[in-house]
């Protein structure tokens, strides 16, 4: 188990260790040659529900980059996989769903399946794996929030503007509900089997949300997304892309240890629309690990200065990392962050 004074832990607690913690969303993953070589042949739905392989693709950015945390190897779709439902990841386009789920006989249909039946042995084994390893380092659990899965069960696979998703809120409000209370039952579990196995903390990812409008964010997705995470007695770190118009409402009235910033909005703004009760975690602009060091460098110098403002900050990027990302240049920002 982690000691509660690791970095990443007490930047969650509200105080400010003596480096400023820094990990990367998809840290795991394209960027990285061994996970390329690691993968292949294996297909990545079942590489996430392989143990021993989720494990290694967890650790590996730790072995490299030592970064303040490990993160879940898993997709977004795989609680949706492991309630049955059909779903394939597409190369080049994203999750595609062989049923979406567009009615309201199609919202009876998959919410009468039971989120505490998920058979979350696979993730529950690859968890310890990681743990065992990780020693003092925290290791993150990761689920979808319930909009951005509901936005790719109901148009049926990846899409810009979630058009359905958004007008069945308005034009069927019950079956929304309904859809979104299920699916935040479903995260729940999965999150929940991450904490069981040794995660000592957890994030919700709310990819989708920033096509939202703020009225509509809080009235049809904030409640689903706090009964997520409220409760699971783990910090719980709370991330949106465009989530600006309504970044203080991320913080789910308290739910949330840290609300994590993209990269459109400077971190000392969000940090005073986001007030003193949280931690800030952000906000580099993915971009710009394109970029010679020197330019990157300052930009991270930057984030850092701004992340100040808040109660505690974790160094993080925007959004994730880019496949084509050169490592070292991950490596670089850890390197600068722990200095």
């Amino acid at each position: 188990m982690p000691s509660p004074h690791a970095p990443l832990l007490r930047a969650l607690a509200g105080d400010r260790p003596e480096q400023t913690p820094v990990w990367f969303m998809r840290q795991a993953g394209r960027s990285l040659p061994e996970y390329r070589e690691l993968r292949v042949g294996t297909r990545m739905l079942d590489a996430c529900l392989t143990p021993d392989l989720a494990a290694e693709i967890t650790l590996q950015p730790v072995r490299r980059h030592k970064v303040d945390a490990a993160v879940f190897f898993s997709d977004i779709v795989i609680p949706l996989r492991l309630a049955g439902v059909d779903v394939v990841i597409e190369p080049g386009r994203g999750p595609v769903f062989a049923e979406p789920v567009r009615t309201a006989a199609d919202v009876d249909r998959i919410t009468a399946i039971d989120p505490n039946d998920l058979d979350t042995t696979a993730i529950a084994d690859a968890v310890r794996i990681v743990t065992a390893e990780l020693g003092d380092t925290p290791l993150i659990g990761f689920a979808g929030a319930p909009f951005t899965l509901a936005a790719y069960l109901v148009e049926g696979g990846p899409s810009k503007e979630h058009l359905r998703a958004r007008a069945m809120m308005h034009t069927d409000p019950d079956a929304w509900d309904r859809l979104a209370g299920w699916l935040s039952r479903v995260s729940r579990r999965f999150l929940e089997a991450q904490r069981d196995a040794g995660a000592a903390t957890v994030q919700l990812f709310d990819s989708w949300a920033g096509s939202l409008s703020p009225a509509d964010y809080r009235a049809h997705v904030a409640p689903h997304s706090k009964a997520a995470v409220e409760g699971l007695g783990l910090p719980v770190i709370h991330f949106g892309v465009g989530t600006g118009p309504f970044l203080r409402d991320m913080r789910l009235d308290g739910a949330a240890s840290a609300v994590g910033v993209d990269w459109r909005q400077p971190l000392d703004e969000a940090a005073g629309i986001l007030g003193q009760g949280v931690a800030v975690q952000g906000n580099i602009d993915p971009a710009m690990l394109q970029a010679p060091w020197p330019i990157l460098e300052a930009h991270v110098r930057d984030v850092l200065e701004r992340g100040r403002a808040a109660r505690a900050h974790i160094l993080n990027l925007g959004h994730g990392v880019p496949p084509e990302t050169d490592p070292d240049q991950l490596t670089r920002i850890v390197e600068l962050a722990h200095s």
